[in-house]
């Protein structure tokens, strides 16, 4: 329609032509890295694809992933329950109603050791997405790489560990954010120099999407964030060419085709200019790595096999932005946890990708484009608004304190929330193209009795134990939590003599309290 003002999630307005865009010669695997961290991208090697999976017990969780495996899913990435995001364990009171639902009930070693029996760590590597209680979860898994006798220094994989996100957007913390960002940089200290191909974060704007925010507000929100962590770990006595090196982030990819490729190129040049104007020389320090996962609110519970479109039509844009990991979402996930049929679909959405499409044939394939460049700093420029505005406030733990961060999130989400309520913003089966009739999809159900299972196991793992050496551990923690030692030595102590994570959460409790 002649005269229709059209515009990106974000309100950039996009012109009806595009004839120009300013001179790149900007070159891929060099700063600022606009065009890819490697030089051959695809040629030289795939994004891994991970598919996120965790549900009911151990037990059960390790069966989806030797699935996953023989599938050719090419790294695994954990999703932990809600009582262990929030360091209690599945008999605790809180625990009620939760356990196994939302991902894997992990209570001690014990568990760890169950969820990845036959599987060798130091060949696979791993996401964990976990946060307040990220410093267990990863002590747990170091614990059990030793006990299968691995090379820890070869141990790869990732800790999104990320709390700043959980006050703005997500909620799953425990403790008020100075010792939140005491434990972080802690662990950036620890893995440092003990497993040294460990990403030690993955800086997440995917829940700060997922709350609502808009593409633009994701990359700022998310990279200003990232600045909290380089100036509280520099403040630590942290290199940044060494720490920097193995931070990682986690975006979300929505349907907005060319805004979400545009967003993750304008990513990568930003956060080169950060670290640099940090003190980062290192270029393997100035890098934006990033895992995307297709965006789970954009899932419909109405006509669910559209989602397989939207899947498709966010991985591509992923890969055509230059991801170096993937999670594909289920098309059922608005119904249910994703059922083995549906997370094969999602892997082989993928797989066609990557072996059949042609896009990995050349590094950054849309660059020169009129549109995308112009719509690369135009996304950039707009990112930098929000940054500049965080920096003024002093940086994003005052930001996230006052508000300003969770407010700017909620207006964006609930404008488009309105928009899709007058039919501006188009949802096909949902807004448009409706059917009175919806077709049936089975859900994947979690047995309610799981709570009761994990509960004996931790009875029977107490009766087991040395008691009085886990005493000592926590003990030991305690004191270590008051002073100024690194907490991840205790933390792993503590994880080798069979504490559980409720208890060694419940230490950190009594000395940095509840936010």
């Amino acid at each position: 329609m002649e005269g229709k003002k059209i515009t990106t999630t974000s309100g950039i307005e996009i012109r009806e032509l595009y004839t120009s865009a300013k001179p790149n010669t900007e070159m891929p695997g060099k700063f600022p890295f606009t065009r890819g961290i490697q030089k051959d991208m695809y040629r030289g090697r795939l994004w891994t694809m991970r598919q996120y999976a965790g549900f009911s017990t151990a037990e059960e969780s390790n069966k989806r992933y030797h699935y996953l495996l023989n599938q050719g899913t090419t790294g695994l990435s954990v999703a932990f329950d809600l009582p262990t995001q929030i360091g209690y364990d599945s008999d605790h009171e809180m625990s009620e109603g939760e356990v196994g639902k939302v991902g894997v009930a992990i209570d001690s070693l014990k568990d760890m050791e169950i969820l990845f029996e036959g599987i060798a760590l130091q060949k696979v590597t791993t996401s964990m997405t976990i946060n307040a209680t990220a410093g267990i979860l990863l002590a747990m898994y170091i614990a059990l790489a030793k006990k299968q006798d691995a090379d820890i220094r070869q141990i790869s994989g990732t800790i999104q560990n990320d709390i700043l996100k959980e006050y703005a957007a997500r909620g799953t913390y425990i403790y008020p954010p100075k010792p939140s960002m005491r434990i972080i940089t802690d662990i950036f200290e620890y893995c440092s120099k003990e497993i040294p191909k460990w990403n030690t974060i993955s800086i997440s704007g995917y829940h700060i999407r997922e709350a609502g925010s808009t593409a633009v507000q994701e990359l700022a929100f998310t990279l200003a964030n990232g600045k909290a962590y380089l100036n509280a770990a520099i403040e630590k006595g942290l290199d940044i060419n060494v720490f920097a090196r193995r931070l990682s982030f986690f975006f979300n990819c929505h349907n907005d085709f060319f805004e979400e490729i545009a967003k993750f190129r304008a990513a990568r040049r930003m956060w080169a200019k950060i670290t640099k104007e940090l003190g980062a020389t290192d270029e393997r320090a100035q890098m934006l790595r990033f895992h995307t996962q297709t965006g789970g609110s954009t899932l419909t519970a109405q006509q669910p096999l559209n989602n397989v479109i939207r899947v498709t039509n966010q991985a591509m844009a992923a890969v055509l932005g230059g991801t170096q990991s993937l999670h594909t979402n289920g098309y059922d996930e608005a119904l249910s946890l994703p059922t083995e049929a549906a997370a094969k679909i999602a892997l082989r959405t993928q797989q066609v990708i990557a072996f059949e499409s042609g896009v990995t044939g050349t590094v950054d394939p849309l660059a020169g484009s009129f549109f995308v460049e112009n719509l690369t700093d135009e996304i950039e420029a707009a990112a930098q608004l929000y940054i500049d505005k965080i920096d003024i406030m002093g940086g994003s733990v005052n930001a996230i304190e006052n508000g300003y961060i969770q407010n700017e999130i909620a207006a964006a989400a609930y404008q488009y929330q309105v928009d899709i309520e007058d039919g501006s913003k188009v949802i096909v089966g949902v807004n448009m193209f409706t059917q009175s009739v919806e077709e049936t999809i089975e859900p994947f159900n979690i047995n309610d009795s799981i709570r009761i299972v994990q509960s004996e196991k931790i009875v029977l793992l107490k009766q087991q134990r040395d008691n009085l050496v886990v005493d000592a551990a926590l003990h030991a923690l305690k004191e270590a939590a008051e002073g100024t030692s690194n907490l991840m030595p205790y933390i792993l102590t503590a994880v080798e003599a069979y504490a559980t994570l409720g208890e060694i959460a419940d230490v950190l409790r009594s000395v940095f309290g509840e936010y």
